[in-house]
């Protein structure tokens, strides 16, 4: 092949590069440009940065993208600025870090009786949900305490926090991402309500959990012939009061079993209705109520547990997108060191990110969620810091945390989009989406076996259109088979 045709050949196998006289959207592939175009959202809108992990230039030390298109553009990255909370987690708190929940008495306990009050004390786990709740609560009694002659105090005090209204975001009170975070926060906040036709009876089998003290809901609802569609609308469930739940409507047999998880809709009576519930549930009697409260200094510890380690959490943080969650962690980085609140815990990450990420531009960080209109980063910023985690002590338990592609958490569903796509099994990301939000970052496979960092952030009204282009360019990030061999066969680099 004379020079001239492997020249011309090289041009269009390799990622153009970047030319003053050529707008920076010619690197992007021709199929990922159409793809935008379907979906009525300029590149204008668009921050991409596909750098080779542990690839660096001879020049510079730096890993050189192999694509860029406004890289440095701030932007807002939806729940992907969880990569940030939960990386600046692992490495101040390290992977194994648990959060431990107490148990006090303000009396001696007596053949089984407590002459007093016990204090539940929170210390901001993130998932302190019913299994464990129960879980605590049994061992409770087995160390002697079957009876509480006073209250059940209920202290979340660990941490600060303005009171919230859950609609202030979306006017959506009832969805579990807008439940907010508390220092003792049980099952957060939410009900899960399970569906299981019954053809026989003609109805379906409502079950519920947690139990909630003086809380009713219905056993069963009819049975319909239709479709599965919106089935929920299909329930015209009404949630507005908080000592009942109603279904007026009907299930479609055709659903199958369904679950519907529903944040509650008086947040500050949860914990002590699933608190007297699951107390006397487990055999315990209690002679006053349980309550919202502080501990006193004069207390003795009675029982005290541990989360599940940090690694876990983190897993659920990223996998799932649990803000609540997301939000706990946060706020402990600074509990560490007094009461934990969002002000302080920004000053955290700040500190965090002056000392490990010189010369990138720190973030614009809310709530360390993402579910927030203020937040903002860059395609370069999370591409550094993706590269720091990668080299790092906690490379495993965040890369462990991220969805896989096709395979679990937020991006099961490519496989419904894609069947036969090539990205499948082979990107691990952490994906964000808003009203006018899409986002993913994380590392991807490529077929050559180079592994990449991979960013992608759109903000414009029509993001939720972009699924099929943010498909388009993992598949071109993925399929650099023979892009990579022919650079090695020539002794260049890309």
């Amino acid at each position: 092949m004379g020079l001239g045709l492997v020249l011309a050949f090289l041009s269009l196998a390799l990622p153009a590069k970047p030319n003053a006289n050529k707008p920076e959207k010619t690197q992007v592939p021709e199929s990922v440009i159409q793809a935008f175009k379907q979906a009525n959202v300029p590149l204008s809108a668009v921050s991409i940065l596909v750098t080779p992990l542990n690839n660096p230039s001879s020049n510079s030390g730096l890993s050189k993208p192999r694509l860029s298109l406004h890289a440095n553009a701030e932007m807002n990255p939806a729940s992907v600025m969880k990569l940030i909370t939960t990386s600046v987690g692992l490495s101040l708190l390290g992977p194994d870090f648990t959060w431990h929940n107490k148990v006090l008495v303000d009396g001696p306990v007596k053949d089984g009786v407590l002459h007093g009050n016990l204090y539940l004390k929170g210390s901001g786990d993130p998932k302190l949900v019913v299994e464990r709740v129960q879980t605590l609560l049994q061992d409770v009694m087995t160390k002697g305490l079957r009876e509480v002659k006073g209250d059940i105090i209920l202290d979340g005090s660990v941490f600060d926090l303005p009171d919230k209204n859950p609609a202030s975001f979306d006017d959506e009170p009832l969805r579990p991402y807008n439940v907010a975070p508390q220092g003792l926060l049980l099952n957060f906040n939410a009900m899960l309500f399970k569906f299981t036709p019954d053809a026989a009876r003609g109805e379906a089998k409502v079950e519920s959990e947690p139990p909630l003290s003086n809380v009713q809901w219905p056993s069963s609802v009819p049975l319909s012939a239709g479709a599965c569609h919106d089935w929920r609308t299909q329930l015209r469930a009404d949630f507005s009061k908080a000592d009942s739940v109603r279904f007026n409507g009907t299930y479609p047999k055709a659903c199958g079993e369904q679950k519907w998880p529903v944040a509650y809709v008086e947040p500050p009576s949860f914990a002590p209705r699933m608190v007297q519930a699951m107390w006397r549930q487990a055999g315990g009697q209690l002679r006053g109520q349980v309550r919202h409260g502080l501990t006193p200094a004069q207390v003795t510890l009675w029982h005290e547990a541990p989360s599940l380690p940090l690694t876990d959490i983190v897993a659920d943080i990223n996998k799932l997108s649990n803000n609540v969650m997301a939000q706990q962690l946060f706020l402990t980085l600074s509990s560490q060191k007094g009461v934990g609140n969002f002000a302080s815990s920004k000053q955290v990450v700040m500190q965090w990110w002056t000392k490990n990420m010189q010369g990138h531009k720190a973030p614009l960080i809310d709530n360390g969620s993402g579910l927030s209109r203020e937040e903002r980063s860059s395609a370069q910023a999370l591409s550094a810091l993706l590269e720091l985690a990668a080299q790092s002590s906690f490379s495993n338990a965040l890369q462990n945390s991220l969805a896989i592609a096709g395979v679990d958490g937020t991006l099961v569903r490519l496989r419904d989009r894609r069947p036969n796509s090539v990205v499948i099994g082979r990107a691990k990301l952490k994906s964000g989406s808003l009203r006018d939000v899409a986002s993913l970052a994380g590392y991807v496979e490529g077929l050559s076996g180079q592994s990449y960092v991979f960013v992608v952030i759109v903000n414009h009204p029509n993001a939720n259109a972009t699924r099929p282009a943010l498909d388009k360019l993992l598949e071109w990030t993925v399929q650099d088979k023979k892009l990579n061999s022919i650079g090695n066969n020539l002794g260049m680099r890309y």
